[in-house]
């Protein structure tokens, strides 16, 4: 069958207008000295060979100006993050105003929730979807108790029908209309990590402003991943990582979207810090918080210049290969090859399922596979053949060819090891 063909997917390669981007990044070896199978964006994307060069020139300026590296040199840091609202706001569809980038991702959730969870004694449940990130269950029950709350009685989860294993977006807005005015607010994740499902946000906004909740949304997962129109959605806040699918270093700084009808509300309880009070009188140094307008009024502390640098490099990157609509052609292209490589071992779903919707608009570019026999196995038998892959408790692989480095030949090579250790 041509799709099993050598031939077939260097076609693909050969016919891939982002096939050259592949060489802006550092490809780890594999166990043979060829480059490895890198399935694992998901967890940690690539460095970009951009990203030293940026960062030496940040200590470069250290070195010469000192503190002066604030007012002076090629980027100079006091207006440093600014230089990176534009291609935020290209990458998940807003408005500069409505981004900036600060901190890392669980601490901007918890200022988020300080400002968009404000229960009263009616309206203060909060609805997740079940299983999400530790992080995020973690966040939402300790936000729950700042207000003296109980988790249990606070949170809903948001579970499959029995024998699926992801969730109807019917099923999600029937939840949030039976919750009604005692719903709060919605936080959920762009895509599940573990499912890989991407959730319909415009649909969950749409049900979750109709009975009066505020909705937000972890984009860890999503962000670098979906073509997304947070503004355009009316989504009222969201936060994302940029070492996924941004690939901008481990534990690389984090964004944050706050839609612009609330760029010029002062009066929104938030926890204050001097990076984020008004810049024509900071340095006044005067009691008395004013927010910046817009997302920046959430900010705490000054930019984290060098991973900044390197994220201001990945973002390059995505422009230059014609942003998210560019990216997601070609990774909706990946991921279905995959998916037909898999499906073509013919195995039965009790040996080997892929339980990511087959929906190329629910998923993004990762293909969970869920292995009932031998799953450890499988996973170790892929290492050996330098592809590496993402090992989920009890018996799950992720799989996550991103559109910027891999290749169709490397989706290939992963549908023959698969093959070999099938069939051989």
């Amino acid at each position: 069958m041509p799709v099993l063909l050598p031939s077939f997917a260097a076609d693909l390669d050969a016919a891939d207008p982002l096939a050259a981007f592949r060489q802006e990044f550092h490809i780890p070896p594999g166990p043979n000295g060829q480059p490895s199978v890198y399935l694992c964006g998901n967890s940690l994307g690539l460095q970009p060979q951009s990203a030293r060069a940026a960062v030496e020139q940040e200590f470069e300026a250290w070195e010469q100006l000192g503190v002066e590296g604030h007012f002076h040199g090629e980027a100079p840091w006091l207006h440093y993050h600014e230089t990176l609202a534009a291609p935020s706001a290209r990458l998940v569809g807003a408005r500069p105003l409505e981004v900036v980038v600060m901190n890392n991702l669980t601490v901007n959730l918890h200022l988020l929730l300080v400002t968009f969870y404000r229960p009263t004694a009616q309206r203060y449940k909060i609805l997740m979807e079940g299983g999400a990130f530790p992080s995020d269950q973690y966040a939402l029950e300790s936000q729950a108790r700042l207000h003296g709350l109980d988790p249990a009685e606070v949170i809903v989860e948001l579970m499959p029908r029995p024998g699926e294993h992801t969730l109807r977006t019917a099923d999600i807005e029937a939840t949030i209309q039976e919750l009604g005015d005692s719903l709060a607010t919605i936080i959920i994740g762009g895509v599940n990590y573990y499912t890989g499902q991407a959730f319909d946000l415009a649909a969950i906004t749409r049900a979750g402003h109709a009975v009066g909740a505020l909705v937000g949304f972890d984009l860890a997962h999503a962000a670098g991943n979906l073509e997304m129109h947070l503004h355009d959605w009316d989504v009222d806040f969201a936060c994302w990582c940029s070492y996924k699918y941004l690939n901008s270093g481990p534990g690389g700084t984090s964004g944050v979207f706050v839609h612009e009808r609330f760029a010029h509300r002062p009066d929104l309880l938030r926890l204050a810090g001097w990076w984020g009070h008004d810049p024509t009188d900071r340095f006044q140094m005067k009691k008395g918080f004013r927010p910046m307008p817009g997302a920046a009024g959430w900010q705490l502390s000054n930019a984290q210049i060098f991973p900044m640098a390197i994220h201001r490099a990945s973002l390059e990157l995505v422009d230059r290969a014609g942003g998210m609509a560019a990216l997601r052609r070609k990774s909706e292209q990946l991921t279905g090859y995959l998916e037909t490589l898999i499906q073509e071992l013919g195995l039965p779903s009790s040996q080997l399922e892929i339980i990511t919707p087959a929906d190329p608009a629910q998923r993004g570019c990762q293909l969970s596979v869920l292995v009932h026999q031998r799953g450890r196995e499988l996973f170790d038998y892929l290492a050996r053949q330098g592809i590496i892959a993402d090992w989920r408790e009890p018996n799950v692989i992720r799989l996550a060819p991103v559109p910027l480095y891999n290749s169709f030949q490397d989706v290939a090579r992963t549908g023959a090891a698969l093959r070999q250790f099938y069939h051989s």
